[in-house]
């Protein structure tokens, strides 16, 4: 039974803590606005909210804390270059008491060698959170956990700037997991790439991918939970971590909403962070006395529940207490800030989420590689998305025929050394549903009958780039823009699949620069085409491939025909493979290329049809 003074006791409990959140409310703004004018005061080391500390124990009236690198009668404050904090400050209109410790803070990145070394500082396959990483230029740190890039879904690892970059580092950096610390064999423990990086109010925070080879575990060692979402850390959180040095400790957030100033050193000098600060678990100290260390930098804080690590990211780990500070305390950036600067998440985008990338990319080879134009005499036929002819998919664009409905040109770049094997069972083939269906040939046509329906842009030219992002051009690969009714031995030309297998001869035949190749390909209409169910069937293709080999860009042109002199019908031929000149294709297509690519093309090709062999084999075709 609740009594009326029990009632009247819960009610001024209510109200009292009602209170207290709109001053942490205010407190926050107050920091957020004031901060970094309060820390340039060159004695402040940080200011944040916390709880009065007197004679050394914490109580729970909560104070605007500031923390500072020498305590001093006042008469040698001006000596210092400082100034007294006052006792209070007003905060919306509220007086508040202020709490002055003696701290100052260095990042945590350093550690003295071990005798015996743990499996978190060895080269590991998969990496997993929890494990040293480091740039060239960096001694060692820690993964926090494994993030996906909020637009393509590439996968990353996260840490500090001070571990990913440092001074001395830039973006494009080489990163080693282990740290060079842990092992200094950087051509073996190669893992990436820093992609990303920041230091500033937002955090002390990078990315690096994790290239071809190394695999992932999402699980941090020692924890065995895999991080699902973002907290916001509040006073008297519990929280744990696992870090490079120290492993798994535990630690209570002592203070929120705090910018901290520290000297990362070199050009570099003193930077604002904001932060929170973490202090020892009464219940779970650590073994040595230390929550955090020298390597833990980069490892995640995750909010404890029901005494457990939760799936819930609290913070970035990225300092701590300086030398000879009896303190014991660590700092962690805010985990919501982190991810929204770095634009990364903790799941990657579905395939339906990704954003592609715009079409084909015409700066892809270094060189400006523009698509084909139309001739004046075709260019009204062109089917406009938006008011632009050129239709932009994931790896490739096309220019689409309103009267045949089948693409003129089909432009689309490979990037050998990041391309995925997927597997094409389920995907459908689907008409674009950004134009208008009667601008396109569906299953109609496809239907009890001898024809195939045919990439343009081969499927497995265009699986590269990230998992999602391969996944997208998958599936946009089957849009019916991208098809050509073609018979069943179409494949097989003179020697079995030869027509299939150009791209891959350039990367077996050729030292493509940078494994980067850009292909463009096509129908060829002609108006004496058979006609099948409505439809005119093309009875030639096209394809350009261009390259760069020793920086020189090379252009190669290649025509699939029944025969040269076109004067054999549809089916008293097979298809045969030619190594033409750029401009015939020109000719026969009614496309215009750019400049470059005919300043690559270097083939003599004799004039009399009767005197141009087939391609017999892909060792036929001159790549010099």
């Amino acid at each position: 039974m609740v009594t009326n003074t029990g009632k009247k006791a819960a009610s001024s409990s209510g109200k009292s803590a009602l209170a207290q959140d709109k001053l942490i409310s205010s407190l926050r703004q107050y920091i957020r606005s004031r901060g970094p004018d309060l820390l340039k005061d060159p004695n402040v080391s940080s200011v944040g909210i916390g709880h009065k500390v007197k004679n050394g124990t914490r109580g729970k009236q909560v104070v605007l804390q500031f923390t500072v690198k020498s305590k001093a009668e006042p008469e040698a404050l001006e000596a210092l270059g400082t100034a007294r904090i006052p006792e209070t400050v007003m905060v919306d209109g509220i007086e508040v008491p202020t709490d002055v410790i003696e701290r100052s803070y260095k990042a945590h990145f350093r550690r003295v060698a071990e005798v015996e070394k743990p499996e978190r500082k060895t080269r590991l396959n998969p990496v997993f959170p929890g494990a040293s990483v480091g740039g060239v230029t960096v001694t060692a740190g820690t993964i926090g956990c494994i993030v996906f890039d909020r637009a393509d879904g590439t996968p990353y690892v996260l840490s500090n700037w001070h571990v990913l970059q440092g001074p001395d580092g830039r973006l494009g950096e080489e990163i080693v997991q282990p740290g060079r610390f842990d092992d200094n064999r950087i051509d073996r423990n190669h893992l990436g790439a820093l992609k990303r990086s920041h230091l500033g109010p937002a955090g002390d925070c990078a990315v690096a991918s994790i290239d071809e080879g190394r695999t992932f575990e999402q699980k941090i060692c020692e924890l065995g939970v895999a991080p699902q979402e973002l907290g916001d850390p509040d006073l008297g959180d519990k929280v744990i971590k696992s870090g490079r040095t120290t492993g798994v400790t535990h630690g209570v957030v002592r203070r929120i909403d705090t910018m901290v100033k520290i000297d990362y050193e070199g050009d570099v000098g003193e930077k604002t962070i904001g932060c929170f600060e973490i202090g020892p678990d009464d219940d779970h100290p650590p073994t040595d006395g230390e929550i955090s260390s020298g390597g833990d930098s980069g490892a995640v804080w995750l909010f404890k529940q029901n005494g457990k690590p939760s799936k819930v990211i609290a913070g970035v780990h990225f300092g701590g207490e300086s030398t000879g500070d009896p303190d014991e305390h660590a700092l962690a950036c805010l985990a919501s800030s982190v991810f929204e600067k770095l634009e990364i998440s903790l799941q990657p985008p579905s395939a339906e989420e990704v954003r592609p990338l715009q079409g084909y990319d015409a700066e892809f080879l270094g060189a400006q590689i523009d698509v084909p134009q139309l001739t004046a005499d075709i260019s009204n036929d062109a089917v406009r998305l938006d008011g632009m002819e050129v239709i932009p998919y994931t790896h490739f664009s096309l220019t689409l025929s309103k009267k045949r409905r089948f693409p003129f040109w089909v432009a689309w770049n490979i990037d050998g050394g990041s391309l995925k094997r997927l597997s094409r069972s389920g995907i459908p083939f689907t008409k674009d549903p950004r134009l208008a269906a009667d601008t396109q040939v569906g299953n109609e046509l496809y239907e009890s009958n001898r024809l195939d329906r045919g990439h343009i842009a081969r499927r497995a030219d265009l699986l590269w780039g990230s998992l999602p992002e391969a996944k997208k051009a998958n599936t946009d690969s089957f849009f019916y823009t991208n098809i050509t009714p073609q018979m069943d031995d179409f494949n097989q030309s003179a020697k079995n699949g030869l027509w299939g297998e150009l791209e891959d001869a350039v990367f077996a035949d050729v030292e493509v620069d940078d494994l980067k190749v850009s292909v463009f390909g096509g129908p060829v209409f002609q108006d004496d085409d058979h006609t099948y169910r409505g439809v005119k069937i093309p009875r030639e293709f096209w394809k350009v491939i261009t390259f760069v080999e020793q920086s020189e860009l090379k252009t190669k042109a290649f025509l699939l025909t029944q025969n040269l002199d076109q004067l054999e019908a549809l089916d008293l031929d097979e298809f045969r493979v030619f190594q033409v000149g750029l401009d015939e294709i020109e000719e026969r297509a009614h496309i215009r290329f750019p400049a470059a690519l005919h300043k690559g093309d270097q083939l003599l090709v004799p004039e009399a049809a009767a005197d141009r062999a087939p391609l017999a084999d892909l060792s036929d075709i001159h790549w010099d």
